[in-house]
C-alpha cells in the first residue's frame, strides 16, 4: 500500500470521525435545550424561551458561560485525577459512538456496494459498546475520591453499586436479542428485524419485557431520574460532582447526554427495528411515503423518540429510595431476564422464532385484506 493510499485512507476515516462526532455534540448541547422546553410544557411555563428566537440560542449562552467560568480545585483535591475524571467520563460514552451504524448508502450511487454507515462494523460490536460504555464508571469513582469529599464520595459510591445492578439485567437482557438475531454485529441485529410483516418483524413484539428492562437499566446506567440517586441534591448537595465547576462541571453533564443518546440508539437498533420502516413498501397508502424517508431518518426519529421518553421521566417520577432501587435491579430484573433467556432459548431450540411470524397475521388477520 502506497503513501497516498494510506492518506487516503486516513481521509476518509476522518470524515467518518467527523460526520458522528459534530452532530453528536451538537445534538449533546440541543437536548438540555430541548430538556428544558418540554419539561417547563409538562409543568404548565415556557422553559428558556429568552436568549435568541425562542431560545434556540441558550445552549450557546449556557456553554460561553461555563467555558468562562473560573475552575476551581480544592485544595485537598488530587488534582490530576480531580481533572482526568470529567474526561474518564466523557471519553466512553464518545468512543462506543464508533461501532453504532445510523444506516445504510450508496453514497448516491458512488459505492456500488451498499456500506453500513459506521465508523467500525464490528462483527462483536454489542460487546464493544457494552464494554466501553461501562468504563465511565471509573471516571464517577476517580471523581468522587479525587474532590476529597465525603458527599462526593457516597454519591460515587453509590453511583458504582448502580451500574453494577443494572449491568447485569442490562447484559442478560441482550442475551435475548443475540440469541433471536443469531449476530453480535449491530448492522446484522437491524436486517434479522427485516420482513414483510414492518414492525411485528421487531424485537420489540417478542421481547417487550426484555426491551423494559433495557430502557429502564439504561436510565439507571445513565444517572437519569428517577434513577439520580448519585447526585440526590436533597441528601448529597450535587453527589460526585458537587466540587466541580466551570467547563469540567460541564463536560460530566456532556457525558451524561452523550450516555442517553447512546442508550437511545441502541435501543432503537435492537428493538425498534433500526433504520427499517415500521409499514412494509407495499402497505396501502402509506407504505410507498413510508419506503421514501432515508433509513438514517427513521433511525433518528426513533432514538429522539426514546430520548423524550427519558425526558417525560424526569418530569414525572418522584426520586427512587435507594432500597427501592437495589431491589428492583436485584429482585426484579434479574430474575426476570434470567427466564425470559430460558424462554427464548427453548423456543428458539424448538423452532427458528426469528423468521416463523407467520403465525401473528394468522391471529391478527390484519395483513390479509391488502396481500
Amino acid at each position: 500500500m502506497s503513501w497516498l493510499d494510506v492518506a487516503m485512507q486516513g481521509g476518509i476515516w476522518a470524515l467518518e470521525i467527523l460526520a458522528i462526532a459534530v452532530p453528536i455534540a451538537l445534538s449533546v448541547a440541543y437536548i438540555t435545550y430541548a430538556e428544558r422546553r418540554v419539561i417547563g410544557w409538562m409543568q404548565i411555563r415556557k422553559g428558556c424561551n429568552r436568549v435568541g428566537p425562542a431560545g434556540l440560542l441558550q445552549p450557546i449562552a449556557d456553554g460561553l458561560k461555563l467555558f468562562l467560568k473560573e475552575t476551581i480545585i480544592p485544595t485537598t483535591a488530587n488534582k490530576y485525577l480531580f481533572v482526568a475524571a470529567p474526561v474518564m467520563a466523557l471519553v466512553p460514552a464518545l468512543v462506543a459512538f464508533a461501532v453504532v451504524p445510523f444506516g445504510e448508502t450508496t453514497l448516491f450511487g458512488f459505492w456500488e456496494e451498499t456500506h453500513v454507515m459506521a465508523i467500525a462494523n464490528l462483527n462483536v460490536g454489542v460487546l464493544y459498546v457494552m464494554a466501553i460504555s461501562s468504563l465511565a464508571i471509573y471516571g464517577i469513582l476517580m471523581a468522587g475520591w479525587a474532590s476529597n469529599s465525603k458527599y462526593a464520595l457516597i454519591g460515587a459510591l453509590r453511583a458504582t453499586g448502580q451500574m453494577i445492578s443494572y449491568e447485569i439485567a442490562m447484559g442478560f437482557s441482550i442475551v435475548c436479542v443475540l440469541i433471536m438475531a443469531g449476530s453480535m454485529n449491530l448492522s446484522a441485529i437491524v436486517h434479522a428485524q427485516a420482513g414483510e410483516y414492518g414492525f411485528l418483524n421487531w424485537y420489540i413484539i417478542p421481547l417487550f419485557p426484555m426491551f423494559v428492562v433495557f430502557f429502564i437499566s439504561g436510565c439507571a446506567e445513565t444517572n437519569r431520574s428517577p434513577f439520580d440517586l448519585p447526585e440526590g441534591e436533597a441528601e448529597l448537595v450535587a453527589g460526585f460532582f458537587v466540587e466541580y465547576s466551570g467547563m469540567w462541571f460541564a463536560t460530566f453533564s456532556l457525558a451524561e447526554y452523550a450516555a442517553m443518546i447512546l442508550i437511545s440508539l441502541m435501543t432503537a437498533i435492537m428493538f425498534l427495528g433500526g433504520w427499517y420502516a415500521p409499514l412494509p413498501a407495499d402497505f396501502p397508502v402509506v407504505g410507498a411515503f413510508f419506503d421514501a424517508i432515508p433509513g438514517t431518518v427513521w433511525l433518528l426519529g426513533k432514538t429522539s423518540f426514546l430520548i423524550f421518553v427519558f425526558i417525560w421521566f424526569r418530569a414525572t417520577f418522584p426520586r427512587f429510595r435507594y432500597d427501592q432501587l437495589m431491589r428492583l435491579g436485584w429482585k426484579v430484573f434479574l430474575p426476570w431476564t434470567l427466564s425470559w433467556i430460558a424462554v427464548i432459548g427453548m423456543a428458539t431450540y424448538a423452532g427458528d422464532i426469528s423468521s416463523n411470524l407467520t403465525w401473528i397475521s394468522d391471529v391478527i388477520g390484519f395483513w390479509q385484506p391488502w396481500r
